[in-house]
């Protein structure tokens, strides 16, 4: 797809000049005839690089670029201007300005700066990947079959532009699977964009998905773009499609086999080139039988379906599975613990109806509450068996043991973060309902939440 130039100047003779020669060396320009105008263009559409004039009417380059790279820090911005001086040149380059050409423009230094400013922005994409790869890499625990056949069907699916179907149980790593086909895929150094269908309101979601125009609704004070346009050349995941309601499902239809949109309150159509994951835990043969879901939506997101196992078809992996939790628990600073053989076939014979999220959360609880550097059978089966809410009996006396930790901060927040959680089980995640119980303030928990590391998709289900 040609990369997208703005091209932001009040004389029209360059704007039609440097769009008529930005045409022809394959890109797609953008003009706008002020600053003002450009900035609005930003908040609507993805680009990738700025031409800026320096002197305009009304809001100069400068001023403009300042605000460009507040908003938008990785994008590169030539500036060009018919009455540069040394100083100039300097302050736009302490601002971030990638380049600074006079007029009358040099087309071949034009078309020099362009590819130079695309390059280094390519690889500061790439190095950011990079970091984030290196930070965390997605991947599946387990030399079962059923995982054996899981990370076949990935390979083979994730280097082609096919749309994928995850189906598979509350718990059992769909949103895993997602991140493993876009690290595998061609299109990984562009972003993958997750959506929860389930969690955005049906007024809200067109806006969600499209992106609005400024006015176009109460509220809408400025223009945004919508997760479509945020994907342009990469990935959109729509986790828990079947959520979604048969408005959206319709509308959302179109978008998809298209690939083109109009924004909420707008009349100019974007064209996207987006790669399609998405997600469900429902049977949605029954719902579509029940009219609840739409027969043509399915067959289209339906390309390659692939299926998760429960844990309890692979239950030859909850030893692999509680090593990696523990070591990235460890890594936290939850302290390292081991588990006896006898814990772990204990863990195994065990039904998880939450799946590889219940074990997980089951490890990260005895890791903080149990006072012991190695876990046996018998402290497995004393938490397996405890109802939710019911204080833990600890063999130890000590009241700091649990969290080993010595200092008063740390165990405080150790003990805070279990009492938040087993609050949260009760009430199935439900924030209001919690901080009611807790006699605190919604915004108060949601920071307490964020602060004590909380996992709070573990309780929505």
């Amino acid at each position: 797809m040609s990369k997208k130039i703005l091209v932001i100047d009040d004389e029209t003779s360059i704007l039609d000049s440097l769009a008529g020669i930005l045409t022809d060396e394959g890109f797609k320009p953008l003009c706008v005839a002020s600053a003002e105008e450009g900035l609005e263009r930003l908040k609507s559409e993805a680009v990738d690089l700025v031409l800026l004039d320096i002197w305009m009417p009304g809001m100069d380059g400068i001023e403009a670029l300042k605000l460009i790279k507040a908003e938008h820090p990785e994008l590169q911005v030539i500036m060009i201007s018919g009455h540069g001086t040394i100083e100039t040149a300097v302050q736009a380059t302490k601002i971030g300005a990638f380049d600074f050409i006079e007029k009358p423009l040099s087309y071949d230094k034009i078309f020099l700066a362009i590819n130079n400013g695309l390059r280094f922005s390519s690889l500061e994409a790439e190095n950011l990947i990079l970091r984030q790869k290196t930070e965390r890499k997605p991947s599946l625990t387990g030399n079962s079959p059923a995982i054996q056949q899981l990370k076949e069907q990935i390979e083979r699916v994730a280097p082609t532009d096919a749309w994928v179907l995850i189906r598979g149980e509350h718990g059992t790593g769909k949103e895993l699977v997602a991140q493993t086909i876009h690290r595998l895929s061609a299109r990984s150094n562009k972003p993958m964009v997750e959506v929860n269908c389930a969690a955005i309101p049906e007024e809200l979601i067109e806006s969600e998905l499209f992106g609005h125009e400024k006015g176009s609704f109460t509220g809408a004070q400025n223009s945004k773009r919508g997760k479509f346009d945020q994907a342009d050349r990469g990935m959109l995941f729509l986790d828990e499609i079947g959520d979604m309601s048969m408005k959206t499902q319709a509308k959302i239809l179109r978008i998809l086999q298209e690939q083109t949109f109009e924004r909420v309150g707008g009349n100019q159509t974007i064209q996207v080139d987006v790669r399609v994951l998405a997600a469900t835990n429902k049977n949605l043969e029954e719902e579509i039988d029940a009219g609840n879901f739409r027969a043509d939506l399915f067959w289209r997101l339906n390309v390659v379906p692939i299926h998760l196992p429960l844990l309890n078809q692979r239950t030859e992996d909850i030893p692999l599975l509680v090593k990696d939790f523990v070591e990235d628990f460890s890594r936290k600073g939850l302290g390292r613990k081991s588990f006896t053989k006898d814990a772990l076939a204990i863990m195994k014979t065990h039904t998880w109806p939450g799946n590889v999220r219940e074990l997980r959360n089951f490890v990260e609880r005895l890791v903080i509450m149990c006072p012991d550097d190695v876990i046996n059978g018998r402290i497995v089966e004393q938490y397996l068996h405890q109802a939710p809410g019911t204080p833990v009996t600890m063999p130890d006396s000590s009241a700091l043991a649990p969290y080993h930790v010595t200092r008063f901060k740390e165990a405080k927040q150790a003990f805070e973060r279990e009492y938040i959680k087993d609050k949260l089980q009760e009430n199935n995640g439900n924030i209001s309902q919690t901080a009611e119980i807790l006699g605190l303030e919604r915004s108060h928990l949601h920071k307490k939440i964020k602060t004590l590391n909380i996992d709070l998709a573990s309780f929505s289900d």
